[in-house]
Parts: structure tokens; sequence; C-alpha cells
């Protein structure tokens, strides 16, 4: 679920981060600091879970709250907690593993309070919710899908919830996608997931040899890009431009299975996005041309990945 895409770009802000330095960490310090990377997607996963869980656990507690006004309603003793009751939210509280990173991670109530009750306030008033709360049994299928409404039309869909959920986690953009994909298999099979090892361990290892080589071959790997800069003086170059292209280089030169096109086209991308304007058409130019003479000299060892 965590592509190579990501981990790319978590091995830019950690080679980012060493750059801000006065002096380069020991090794056992970078692989510290990519190690933060990597915990960013658990680390919002669970609170995801957990934000989920008080969602559906709201209905008893505002019910508990509306009965004990000094003078309830008729309306304020009879709110339905169907919800509380899903099945699903059950196997999310006995999953032992989920309660353990809760507990260890400790996401603040008080920080989400409102977002609960303003998605249970909004979900309380769409069709899809009197039509789950009209049906008295409850179906496996029936149940899931009111949770997967929850997640896609009321939180994904929400810029409340987005800005909530931004101003927490920074690597909102980058994780996102991946971890509302492992949200999904979650709630598909409750207890499933290892939630210590939510990087595939050859991506994990992927990172971390990517980011010992660029820092270790420093020297070898500016060697074939300052030669190409031309009128370009290399303390101008925007940072980051200067480190994606060290991680292409290094991809050209120590990782035989990635081929040099998709190396290439993922540090366009990444330069695009994340570096200026300008950046995607200079690194696709520089990265192309040491391409092209890796592949004059005879210099580019490269295996069919697809045999790997």
């Amino acid at each position: 679920m965590i592509s190579r895409r990501t981990i790319r770009v978590k091995v830019m802000q950690t080679l980012y981060t060493i750059s801000t330095f006065d002096a380069i960490p020991a090794p056992a310090a970078h692989a510290s600091l990519l190690k933060q990377q990597f915990d960013q997607p658990r680390r919002l996963l669970v609170h995801l879970l957990w934000l989920l869980t008080e969602i559906l656990r709201f209905p008893e507690k505002y019910a508990h709250q509306k009965a004990s006004k000094h003078l309830p309603s008729a309306a304020d003793l009879n709110i339905n907690t169907k919800l509380a009751g899903n099945e699903l939210l059950w196997q999310m509280l006995e999953d032992k593993a989920l309660l353990k990173q809760i507990d260890q991670l400790k996401p603040q109530l008080e920080l989400a309070q409102e977002l609960i009750k303003s998605v249970y306030l909004k979900l309380a008033e769409t069709e899809t919710y009197q039509t789950y709360l009209s049906t008295p049994s409850r179906d496996k299928k029936a149940e899931r899908k009111m949770v997967e409404y929850i997640v896609n039309d009321l939180l994904l869909a929400n810029p409340s919830f987005v800005a909530y959920i931004e101003e927490l986690f920074t690597d909102w953009d980058d994780d996102g996608e991946g971890v509302v994909q492992l949200l999904a298999s979650y709630l598909h099979k409750p207890g499933q997931l290892n939630f210590e090892q939510l990087i595939d361990r050859d991506k994990e290892q992927f990172g971390v040899e990517l980011l010992r080589t660029v820092l270790e071959k420093q020297e070898q790997l500016q060697s074939y890009i300052i030669p190409k800069l031309k009128n370009w003086d290399p303390e101008r170059i925007a940072q980051l431009d200067m480190i994606m292209m060290k991680m292409g280089v290094a991809e050209f030169l120590f990782f035989e299975t990635i081929p040099p096109k998709v190396t290439i086209n993922e540090y366009i991308d990444l330069a695009k996005e994340y570096s200026t304007a300008q950046s995607g058409q200079f690194v696709n130019g520089i990265l192309d041309g040491i391409h092209k003479d890796l592949v004059a000299a005879g210099a580019l060892r490269k295996v069919d990945f697809r045999k790997s």
C-alpha cells in the first residue's frame, strides 16, 4: 500500500533535513531520521482508526448528555444508539494490536471533540443514516457499509476533517492515499493488520539503501552531475533539485533492478511537486543526459527487474 514513490519522498525529506545540519550526523542518526519518516504512516493510520471508533461510539455519549439535561425533551430521551453497537466497531475495540497502538500514541480526545460531534450531527441528517437506523437487523455487510460511508463521505470529503488532519500530520499529502488504502483494507479484515510492518520489507530496505548510498557516494554522484550543469553554479541550484538528482544517479549506478526510465519519470514528477516550477524540466534534462552518457560508456549495469 505504501508505494516506492512515497519511500523516495521520505528519503528525499531525510536528506534535506540532514543538509540543514552544520555537520553530517553519524550513520545511526541517519537511520533514526529515516525511521521517523517511515513511522508516520503508522501514526496516521492509528489516529484515523481511533477517530473512527470515537465517532461510532458518539451516539451513546450524546444520548447520555441529552438525557442528563435538566428538562430533557422526548427527542432527548430517544436518541437512537444503534451505531454504537456496530459489529465492526466492536471488532476494532477487541483488536489488541490496535488498542496497544492507541495506548502508545495517545491521541488527544480534546483536540477532536468538536470534529467528532460535527461529523455525527451531519451524519444524523443523512438519508443513508436514517435508513440504517430503520433497519432492525444487523447485517454484516450493511454494518461495514455504514462505517465506509462515514469514512468516505463524512471524513475524507469533509474540509474540516482535512484541515484537522493536516494540522496534526504534515505528511498527510504524502502518506494519505496509501494510508486510506490501508484503512479500507483494515475495515474489511479488522484484526489482521501488522501495525509494526505497514511498509513492505523490500521497500523499507530500498529506502535504507538509497539513503545510505547517496550519503556515502556524495562525491561520486556529484562528479556525474556537475559537468552537466554548464553555466549553472552548483551552489545556486535548488537544494531539493540537487538531492533528487543525486538520488536519481544513485539509482542508475547502484540499483540494478530499477529501470532507468522509471527512475527518470519518478524524479521528474517529484521535482514538479516538491521544488520549483522549472525543476521538472531541469531534473529531466540532467538525468537524461547522465543516463545517455552511462549507456554510451557501457557503465550502466541493469538486470531485468521482472526476473529479479
